[in-house]
């Protein structure tokens, strides 16, 4: 499949068209590592979008926020930066030239989610289905399929502050959201510090957001629910080979098994965030972390701080 490179985005794109990720990190006047730290955890509603943008207003240095959560995301509430840049992506799906077409289904053989199927002297199309391989286009003998663009959403760049803010708007209705998420980190920068805060759980869209970074920083609670979410989250990591972390929200609730989980697991804790009804009722706000306790600004420093000496 070609690799389309580009300079600076045209007003629309097909989404699976994006550079490379940078496979080489540089280092700040301080000697840390410009890093790629992608934001997960196991479950929703565990604190990722506040750890994501405590971190980005913490660091003195370049630093971009990319909300990789498409479906809902809400980093822009906290961070409230302001858009210069709006792209529709799109992702490309077949469509057929009837008059080219023999109707001999090697297009329905090759496609593997039914996005296309040849019935009688009909052939019928799912755009829905379709993810993008373009098998169909490759193995049709009569060049009958060709391509065009299905929305999938908004993708929208700006400032807050120092900060370079970048998130998806995944369309109303749609399914699709890894073309998506892999649009958003198209405009990762390896001149920057990269903060992803990616969507919860485990399945596809977190692995998609996931793949490429220097160190996965896990957000967990201490409680069954969190555990149970958490070895979730560590296993995906694991597989994808991924250094990690974990920060402990509310962490003077529940108990303390996800701390012996860690301890058993040799996975560093990097931070414990208070049960703090502050705190709480400044989110509701949205109103930032260390804009309510200046303090924490230097430990979400101190964290990556020793992120940067976990990955040398």
């Amino acid at each position: 499949m070609p690799q389309l490179w580009r300079k600076g985005p045209p007003p629309t794109r097909h989404a699976m068209f994006r550079p490379k990720m940078p496979q080489v990190r540089h280092n700040d006047d301080a000697g840390i590592a410009f890093m790629i730290i992608c934001i997960a955890s196991g479950k929703g509603g565990t604190g990722k979008t506040t750890v994501a943008t405590n971190l980005a207003r913490s660091l003195n240095r370049e630093v971009q926020l990319l909300d990789c959560d498409v479906e809902a995301p809400n980093a822009h509430l906290f961070m409230k930066p302001e858009f210069d840049h709006t792209e529709k992506i799109t992702t490309p799906v077949p469509q057929v030239d009837l008059e080219r077409c023999d109707f001999c289904g090697e297009c329905g053989e090759i496609c593997q989610f039914s996005a296309i199927t040849v019935i009688g002297q009909k052939v019928l199309t799912f755009p829905e289905l379709c993810h993008s391989c373009r098998g169909c286009l490759m193995v049709c003998p009569r060049e009958a399929i060709s391509e065009k663009g299905r929305e999938l959403g908004l993708l929208e760049k700006g400032w807050s502050g120092p900060v370079e803010f970048i998130h998806g708007r995944l369309r109303i209705g749609e399914a699709m959201s890894p073309p998506l998420i892999d649009a958003v980190k198209g405009y990762i920068d390896p001149e920057k510090t990269t903060i992803i805060d990616a969507p919860p759980g485990t399945s596809c869209p977190v692995i998609v957001a996931l793949k490429g970074s220097d160190f996965a920083l896990l957000v967990t609670e201490p409680t069954p629910f969190g555990l149970n979410d958490l070895k979730l989250a560590v296993g995906a990591v694991r597989i994808l080979e991924i250094p990690l972390g974990i920060i402990i929200n509310r962490s003077d609730v529940g108990d303390d098994r996800v701390a012996t989980y860690a301890k058993e697991e040799g996975i560093p804790i990097l931070m414990e965030i208070p049960n703090d009804r502050k705190i709480a009722e400044a989110y509701s706000r949205g109103i930032m972390l260390v804009d309510v306790d200046p303090t924490m600004k230097a430990r979400f420093q101190a964290v990556h701080k020793k992120i940067g000496e976990l990955i040398q």
